[in-house]
This record gives structure tokens, C-alpha cells and sequence, in this order.
């Protein structure tokens, strides 16, 4: 009969976050892609394909509204690779980056930037236009606008995008949120 070790309980519960932290991360990395697919995921279900109840209003504003909070925190979290060889994750505070108990790095060059607020604005408002203008959405929140405004349905998405994609250009965002590897010691 084999013997099998006792497995320490910290290493075990260390490797469950880490997993956790990666599948999540994995889920957000691109973010709002990760966020948008679970929207289109949900979203035809909450909406009840565009017939909504009552019910069906609140669900779907909630999921607008924690995917949209979802698109913003991304944007204020990164990752470091500690001395110990780990990745650790934190958010991102005028201070550096918090929690940062016990690190022997220096937490204090991944402060708060302007570029954070920046991409979380913009992430949130490419998230609300995509949202916002999916035909199950429309359907449900404000049916007679897809008639009326067909023109806007068209234009403004990508007019969006592109004042989007100029602001990202300008503030290039450097952070490494939950989920990615981080290669070096710094907020490169």
C-alpha cells in the first residue's frame, strides 16, 4: 500500500488562489474583450432576447453595470514578480501598489497615473457603446430608437472606437492587471 505525504495546507490553499487569480486573469486579460464576451454571453438571456419584463430590466442593468465596473477596476490593478520568483497582484493606490505587505520590492514606482483614469473612462464608455447599442438591448430598454436612429446605431461605434484608440495611443497603458505574466521587477 502506498503512503502518500500529508500536503502542507498553505502551499495547497497558495496554489488554489494562485489558479483562481490566473483563470481569472485569463478571463480579463483583454479587457474589455473578456468583459464584452460575457456581456454577449448573458446578455440575450437576461434580456429574454430583447422582450423584457420588468425583471429582465434589472437583471441586465446590473450586468451593464458590474460589467462596466468590471471594464474600470481592470484598468487600476497590475502584477509584479516579487523577490521570491511569484507573481504577486495588487491595486493600484497613490502609494503604489496596495496590498504590498511583506514585499521586499519597491511598490512605490507602480503609483497612480493619469493614463489610469484615462483608460478606465475610455474603457467604460467602449463597453456602454457596445453594451448599450446591442440589438437586445435596444429591444428591451428603448425599442422604437432602433427605427428612428439607425443612422447613430451605425456611426457611433465607430467613431468611439477611434477617439478611443487616439486616446489609448497617447496615454499607452504599461500596467500588467491580474492574470498577466509579469517578466520584470518593474511597471515597464
Amino acid at each position: 500500500m502506498a503512503k502518500f505525504k500529508n500536503a502542507n495546507p498553505s502551499s495547497s490553499s497558495t496554489s488554489i488562489s494562485d489558479k483562481t487569480f490566473t483563470s481569472l486573469g485569463n478571463l480579463i486579460k483583454l479587457l474589455p474583450t473578456g468583459t464584452v464576451f460575457i456581456f454577449q454571453f448573458l446578455n440575450p438571456v437576461l434580456t429574454n432576447y430583447g422582450h423584457c419584463s420588468p425583471v429582465n430590466k434589472v437583471l441586465t442593468s446590473t450586468l451593464i453595470g458590474l460589467c462596466g465596473f468590471s471594464c474600470a477596476f481592470s484598468c487600476f490593478t497590475d502584477s509584479y514578480k516579487g523577490g521570491d520568483g511569484l507573481v504577486h497582484y495588487g491595486i493600484v493606490t497613490v502609494n503604489g501598489l496596495w496590498p504590498s505587505s511583506g514585499s521586499d520590492s519597491d511598490l512605490s514606482k507602480y503609483k497612480l497615473r493619469i493614463g489610469d483614469f484615462v483608460h478606465a473612462f475610455f474603457s467604460v464608455i467602449v463597453f456602454a457603446v457596445l453594451s448599450l447599442l446591442d440589438s437586445n438591448t435596444v429591444q428591451c430598454f428603448y425599442p422604437s430608437f432602433e427605427a428612428t436612429e439607425k443612422v447613430l446605431l451605425m456611426v457611433l461605434p465607430p467613431v468611439i472606437g477611434a477617439v478611443s484608440g487616439l486616446a489609448f495611443m497617447v496615454f499607452p497603458n504599461t500596467r500588467h492587471g491580474i492574470g498577466y505574466p509579469s517578466s520584470t521587477d518593474s511597471s515597464d
